[in-house]
């Protein structure tokens, strides 16, 4: 097993080296450009929409995105994953916690305008928020055009066929007034992604496989195989790579079948096509189920033979379906509870808090300026300011310190990023006071800008 890791590890590294000539970004936009793939983009550091103090935020970190996947892919991206799937809707919204201004109430936008105003033209979202859907009307003409309400005049009811299944592709809005924008939205299909998601119940259970959680001590390398995953870890048997082939082959066959009945199904009934969208963690393949990616080989080339499902791209299956039904769908996420439960709780409360007044804190620096003739070194503190904020906002500080899986840390990182924000700020401040940095001041800025240097095309 030893030489198996030896040889395995050899074999990555000369992939990456050689073939992939050490860019993943560069070999997934030639993948793309050969039309084989389609890149989404997110937030720009995953934080949670709609959660977030000021409209601005949301919107910086659609738009930060957008020009770094413009950047790299030399093209504009048509969908987005919504971090942790979260959505709202428009409403008078007001935060959970009483840190003023934002809890006021006050109407915002909903995250399907958001998308529109940077020509997004989709999203995905869990299942149970299209389950809670309730149909506005609908577009009958191509490119969103001759929108009809649901109980107008001009609205057609012989060729309306709403439901709420998990296989059809709606366009999202808040309310009748769609001028304001629209998305459509991919649903996860829950029952099929659980069969690749759960490891209790899942294809990454299988005893044969290789266990995640038991490393030798000293070389941190995986020996055992998951034998049962109930079993304490004292139990665990010798790994044997060679005996999980079949198993990846007979596992993809039966993830098939299961998307192919489940969509036939839905077409002898309907007479319509469905869409299966099946969201996956990329992190799951390779690393928490180390046969991960053998399995997705065999799924897409078994679609790829398949007499009743078309693989598709999000963006090629949006041109041909052209959703024109809209729908109004709850706030939510695909979190625990389909809520907001795991980022907003007692445990985490304290970070919002502290991005509330963070959020403040720059919006009125900001105000106090003029953009146009400030100098570069206010710009590049202040966009450094602005590079902190947006750390600061990642939802996966609050994912680890609920799942404590890795709190300490998550804790460490966002309490970091908030001191050298304020820090930051100070220096901003005394800046504008008095035209000068001293030493100290500016070798701060310095280290700051070298240890978070994410975006570098950020413009304030």
């Amino acid at each position: 097993l030893a030489t198996y890791w030896q040889q395995w590890y050899s074999d990555r590294r000369d992939e990456f080296v050689n073939k992939y000539n050490s860019s993943i970004i560069k070999s997934l936009k030639e993948l793309q450009d050969k039309n084989a793939i389609e890149v989404m983009t997110c937030g720009a550091t995953h934080g949670y929409f709609p959660l977030l103090g000021y409209d601005k935020s949301i919107n910086l970190q659609v738009k930060t995105a957008v020009e770094n996947y413009k950047k790299h892919f030399g093209r504009k991206p048509r969908g987005i994953w919504l971090p942790e799937c979260a959505y709202r809707p428009t409403y008078d919204w007001h935060s959970y916690i009483a840190v003023e201004p934002f809890h006021s109430k006050r109407l915002r936008p909903g995250i399907e305008q958001f998308l529109a105003e940077n020509e997004i033209q989709y999203f995905v979202i869990d299942e149970a928020l299209i389950k809670n859907s309730n149909p506005i009307g609908k577009f009958n003409g191509e490119n969103k055009t001759n929108f009809a309400k649901l109980n107008s005049p001009e609205f057609n009811h012989t060729s309306w066929n709403f439901d709420k299944n998990p296989l059809r592709l709606h366009q999202v809005a808040s309310s009748e007034r769609v001028e304001y924008g629209t998305a459509a939205a991919y649903v996860r299909h829950h029952d099929i992604a659980m069969q690749v998601w759960s490891g209790e119940v899942g294809y990454p259970g299988e005893p044969d496989y290789l266990d995640f959680h038991k490393k030798q001590l000293g070389s941190m390398l995986r020996y055992w195989r998951v034998t049962d995953n109930k079993a304490d870890m004292m139990y665990k048997t010798l790994y044997h790579p060679d005996w999980t082939h079949d198993k990846t082959d007979h596992q993809a066959m039966h993830f098939i079948h299961h998307i192919e009945n489940t969509s036939n199904h839905y077409n002898r009934i309907t007479g319509k096509l469905s869409t299966v969208c099946t969201p996956f963690d990329t992190e799951l393949f390779g690393h928490w189920w180390f046969e991960g990616p053998q399995f997705l080989k065999s799924v897409i080339k078994g679609l790829h033979n398949s007499p009743y499902i078309n693989p598709k791209k999000a963006g090629e299956n949006y041109d041909i379906l052209k959703p024109n039904e809209v729908v109004s769908i709850p706030e939510g996420s695909w979190g625990e509870n389909n809520n907001h439960d795991v980022w907003s709780n007692p445990g985490n409360t304290w970070t919002w808090e502290a991005i509330y007044n963070d959020e403040l804190r720059l919006n009125n620096l900001m105000e106090s300026i003029n953009l146009n003739t400030i100098d570069e070194k206010l710009r590049r503190i202040l966009t450094q300011v602005l590079r902190e904020l947006m750390l600061l906002h990642s939802s996966d500080w609050q994912f680890l310190i609920y799942t404590q899986s890795a709190k300490d840390y998550a804790e460490q990182r966002f309490t970091f990023h908030h001191s050298d924000f304020n820090r930051l700020c100070d220096i901003a401040e005394n800046y504008i006071l008095n035209k000068e940095i001293n030493s100290f001041e500016l070798s701060y800025l310095e280290e700051t800008e070298m240890r978070n240097a994410i975006f570098p095309e950020l413009q304030l």
